[in-house]
Formats: C-alpha cells, structure tokens, sequence
C-alpha cells in the first residue's frame, strides 16, 4: 500500500503523489462551469483538477493516523490566531506515529528587525514597511467589480505573524517533536521534494520560518 501525503491550502501547487486540499471559496466556484471564466478573468489561473475542497481548520476528509507526512505553506498566517491549535490538532490527527509534517510561514522576526533599523535611522517610511512585509494592512479599497472579485476570492492578507519561538509552542501543544527550523531539499523523505518550492522558503534574501516536527505517540 502506498504511502499517504497531504497537501493542505496548495492554491495552484498540486503535485501528484499527494493529497492536495484548498479551503478557497473560488475553488468550489470554479467546478460551476458558468463561472469558470469569469473567475480566469478576475482573479487568474484556476486550480488544477486534482484539488480537493478542505478546510484545515474543521478537519479534512482523511482517516486518522493514515498519513506518513503533511505539508502547509503560507496558510497558518491567513487563519485567525485562534484557529490555529485546532488545525494543527487536526494535522497531528491524520498522521501515523512518526510521521512529519513540514510548514512554512512568513517570518515576523526579521521583519521587526528590519523595521527597527529603519525606524532608527529615522526613516519616516519604516513603519508602512514593516505593516506592507507583513501583509497586515489595507492601503487601498477595492473599487470596480473585478478588484471586488479579487478582494472576495484572493485571501492574500495575513491575519497573524509568528517567530519560531510561538510556532514551537503551538507545535508542542498539539503534540509534536523533534521540532526544527529546515530548509528546501533537507528532508529525509524524498516526497517533501515534490511539493516544496524555493520560492515559498525565503523572501527578498531572508529566510523564511520553515519548521519540520514530528507526530509524538
């Protein structure tokens, strides 16, 4: 029997092998045939066929303790802060003793640190910076019906930031271990390889907080 893989919040990055889950509005909008070009048009690329309709935060449809290994990239952040511990409950749940799960999300210390040089050497700018590298803020509101589209289906704005000191803690709760900060390419399961992207693991030459745990128990 093959070895099970689950993908949640893969946006367009459905590689095969995996399961790959998106909570996406426009993702249940698109298999209506009559708005799939609408969408194209507003918000861009659809998603691939093999993306299945799931919400980490209420569970996905996989049975307990099948998984040998999970994988998240840019979406604790754009959850409620305190939805966060049930996902990952969630993520612990699909996994078999030992299996790994592997997460990347923006990284909130080096942007506090960049924003406190900046706001140091008097920049008047620092603190736009900062709130624009976290994606936190809303500079312009959506006007015309495509914007407006965009705004509704995009889900680009981060709800919550972390360091690896609060994404440790929340892992721990959950019930994992052997928590550690990685990077691209240094699992020991060759299957990471298929969906892990170089671009999701650093920004503008900075590191982003990629952490590998493992299910205790």
């Amino acid at each position: 029997m093959n070895d099970l893989y689950i993908h949640y919040g893969c946006g367009l990055c459905a590689p095969d092998g995996w399961l790959n889950f998106d909570a996406s509005p426009r993702l249940r909008l698109e298999r209506f045939f009559g708005l799939r070009n609408l969408i194209e048009g507003s918000v861009g690329l659809r998603f691939p066929a093999n993306v299945r309709p799931g919400d980490i935060v209420h569970g996905l449809s996989v049975a307990d303790g099948t998984a040998s290994g999970v994988y998240c990239s840019h979406v604790l952040e754009h959850l409620p802060r305190d939805d966060v511990p049930g996902a990952l409950g969630n993520t612990r749940r699909m996994l078999r003793s030992g299996g790994l799960f592997r997460l990347v999300l923006p990284d909130l210390q080096w942007r506090a640190v960049r924003y406190l040089k900046s706001a140091e050497r008097g920049d008047p700018a620092a603190a736009d910076a900062l709130i624009e590298a976290c994606l936190l803020g809303t500079r312009k509101a959506p006007r015309g019906l495509v914007s407006r589209i965009r705004n509704q289906l995009g889900k680009n704005a981060h709800l919550w930031m972390y360091d690896f000191a609060a994404v440790k803690l929340l892992l721990e709760r959950a019930g994992f271990a052997a928590i550690r900060r990685c990077r691209i390419g240094d699992c020991q399961d060759p299957m990471f390889a298929l969906v892990e992207e170089a671009g999701r693991f650093s920004e503008g030459g900075e590191a982003e907080l990629a952490i590998e745990a493992v299910r205790a128990g």
